[in-house]
């Protein structure tokens, strides 16, 4: 495994990094554990989660659900805690309540209460906010959060899935409190979901930010486990948010990447998270997975440097798809 500092800041992260957003609502505490193991296995050190992982994202009732926090936390007390980069987030609701829900200062210590109770640590390393609040004014918010910091309660804040100028707007609010401004930002990106390459990339080159990338697979159709259909378990067939017209749609695709695959002797999977992190900027690609398998080979693809001739060949495929 390789390693990258968080944009400017001191803090490193494996190139490749597991998310947890499964965890607790389809996969449980076993199947949970084992993905995990077995990232620390392949050297990742930094696991990502989410207050609302696990309760919004199940067809369970909720009484029956469990926090993806509650299971990471349980699965922390058998690690070296401080050799482990863990980050969470807070914007969604948690119940029906007026304040419950949003970047207000109020929530916002609710929340971190409640991930610190349910991880069962005493910090948080990076603390994003998983969407922006218009509701609530920018200076609310990084004060907050700047407090945080300074407690010790969080070592770093970030945003995901923030607009670039309201990012580039929050550093520069910051820096004129004498506040800590984000550190971070955590954007899809993928081969055909490039938009941060329009103005996020400078934002983050220019100010030191670090970008953690989801979705380098774009859930998964950047592979080729779906070409011959859905398997079962799999998650398009427990999402309803797939489609024949997408899955078609990435099929045409896929099939112009698969040459190239043969060619270099690299997996599709592996050359497109590889993809992602020939860009400096970003710190870490974010995976998911749902067998221990999936970790092994996403973890592979940071051993994988690709050359000139690669590239080229793989914009071409784009450019035709």
């Amino acid at each position: 495994m390789k390693y990258r500092n968080l944009g400017k800041q001191g803090l490193k992260v494996s190139e490749v990094s597991i998310g947890t957003m499964y965890h607790g609502s389809y996969y449980g505490k076993k199947q949970s554990f084992s993905l995990l193991q077995e990232a620390l296995n392949q050297g990742i050190n930094y696991i990502d989660c989410a207050d609302r992982y696990g309760i919004y994202d199940s067809e369970l009732p909720m009484e029956e659900r469990t926090p993806a926090e509650e299971y990471l936390g349980e699965f922390l007390q058998g690690q070296s805690r401080d050799d482990l980069v863990i980050s969470t987030k807070v914007f969604h609701k948690m119940r029906e309540s007026p304040n419950s829900g949003g970047l207000s200062r109020k929530h916002i210590h609710e929340a971190v209460k409640r991930s610190l109770r349910l991880l069962q640590t005493d910090y948080i390393d990076i603390y994003y906010c998983h969407r922006s609040d218009r509701d609530t004014p920018l200076e609310e918010t990084i004060l907050t959060m700047s407090d945080l910091i300074e407690e010790g309660t969080i070592h770093h804040w970030g945003t995901s899935w923030w607009p670039p100028t309201m990012v580039e707007r929050a550093i520069w609010i910051a820096k004129n409190l004498g506040a800590h401004p984000p550190h971070v930002e955590q954007p899809p990106y993928h081969m055909y979901a490039r938009f941060i390459e329009k103005d996020l990339l400078a934002v983050a080159k220019y100010h030191g930010l670090g970008l953690v990338t989801f979705e380098a697979l774009a859930t998964g159709l950047i592979t080729d486990k779906y070409l011959k259909g859905i398997p079962k378990g799999s998650r398009a067939s427990i999402d309803n948010d797939y489609n024949e017209d997408i899955m078609e749609k990435y099929r045409k695709r896929v099939n112009k990447l698969i040459p190239i695959a043969k060619e270099f002797e690299i997996p599709i999977s592996q050359i497109a998270i590889a993809w992602t992190l020939r860009l400096p900027e970003i710190s870490s690609s974010l995976m998911g997975a749902s067998k221990p398998e999936h970790v092994i080979s996403n973890a592979q693809a940071c051993e994988i440097t690709l050359n000139k001739d690669i590239i080229e060949k793989i914009e071409e495929a784009l450019k035709n798809s």
